[in-house]
């Protein structure tokens, strides 16, 4: 149980959630308003997200050993958000069912497994290197922004490495926090929890929708989420068969389709946040981590308004610094055994230039693309 409550754990799944949440709840929204939901119907989203991300992502955790972290999928919303307008939520809820369906599909077939064996352990770091860059990226942009506070988490995180603190990243974190509050930067943060009531939709089947919302759903998902998540568990040397991972996200959006879940998928970048030597040096334990991560996203599934509002609480460049601080040295890993064999360094750097540009072709986002161009 001590592993359970290191704080090394604790503040990894939060930084996880905290990134996730601000970095894309936003779209989520725009994504429901689009489909005409209600502010009840879209607090139910919130709430069928949350939930299923949270319990999905504890068990199946626990179950592995492994840091799995469950996420929607941030391109998918990206995807609804144009799509859905003009379209009745039902039809849409429909278009969901659908692709939660083609997704049970694959882990129950292997499809997804069988895919993702084929990739070299090279091409793997390359695309997750290419994923996290930017993140990396960010630390300056940030530091313009808010010097004082961004350069006191540096000053703290060089200490820590130099240190070789196993509490670093949460030094950091909450340095930056401590910093955003003594110079105002923090929002005021709601004193009561109120809990999300779910609203159910029924259903309705449209063929037009199905194909136009319901596949490409689907197929974004799979391609610009699933394939870096599980190339994220590869790249740390976790060897998590994908199939069953890939079926309880379809278990999980047929579930709560109907109450707007939408989208569930592996998470990439916020479990990377939970992967590294920072959160423990020790592999098997990392888990924990991730059980923190669910443990958040539940509440954020439970409480969803206020949770909302204090992890909008947090300045956006307090976010973007911890985020790219904390992902420095899983970047610096993930390109030393990209590169580390001379007959893969082409195809790998084909992999990381194309995952690191921005910008999506036919709907799908760059870590498809820059896999694809590597192999």
């Amino acid at each position: 149980m001590s592993d359970l409550f290191s704080l090394r754990h604790l503040a990894a799944g939060f930084v996880a959630i905290l990134v996730g949440y601000t970095s894309s709840a936003a779209i989520v929204f725009q994504a429901a308003q689009a489909g005409g939901a209600t502010p009840e119907q879209l607090a139910s989203w919130m709430w069928a997200l949350g939930l299923g991300l949270g319990v999905g992502g504890i068990a199946l955790s626990l179950y592995f050993r492994a840091p799995i972290i469950l996420a929607w999928s941030t391109p998918g919303a990206a995807l609804l958000v144009t799509s859905l307008p003009g379209i009745p939520l039902p039809e849409a809820i429909g278009a969901f069912l659908l692709s939660s369906a083609l997704i049970l599909l694959c882990g129950l077939t292997g499809w997804f497994d069988k895919i993702v064996n084929w990739v070299p352990q090279s091409l793997a770091c390359a695309l997750l290197a290419g994923v996290l860059l930017r993140f990396g990226l960010a630390i300056f942009p940030a530091f313009e922004e808010q010097h004082g506070m961004v350069a006191g988490m540096l000053v703290v995180y060089v200490w820590g490495r130099l240190r070789k603190s196993t509490y670093t990243i949460p030094l950091t974190f909450l340095t930056g926090t401590a910093i955003a509050v003594y110079q105002g930067l923090m929002n005021d943060l709601p004193l009561t929890l109120e809990l999300t009531s779910p609203v159910w939709t029924t259903p309705a089947f449209s063929l037009s929708t199905l194909i136009g919302v319901g596949v490409p759903l689907f197929i974004v998902t799979m391609a610009s989420q699933n394939v870096p998540g599980i190339a994220v568990l590869r790249a740390h040397g976790y060897r998590t068969p994908a199939s069953p991972v890939i079926t309880a996200t379809g278990v999980t959006g047929m579930l709560m389709a109907g109450f707007g879940g939408f989208a569930y998928n592996f998470a990439a970048i916020t479990a990377a946040l939970c992967m590294g030597d920072d959160v423990n040096r020790s592999p098997d334990k990392r888990y924990w981590a991730a059980v923190w991560a669910g443990f958040f996203y539940l509440l954020a599934g439970l409480f969803g308004a206020t949770v909302a509002a204090w992890f909008s609480a947090f300045p956006a460049s307090l976010v973007a610094a911890i985020a790219g601080i904390a992902l420095l040295g899983t970047v610096a890993n993930s390109l030393v055994t990209a590169f580390e064999k001379p007959g893969e360094r082409e195809a790998a750097i084909v992999t990381f230039i194309v995952t690191a540009s921005s910008g999506s072709f036919l709907s799908l986002a760059t870590p498809f693309w820059g896999l694809l161009a590597g192999l």
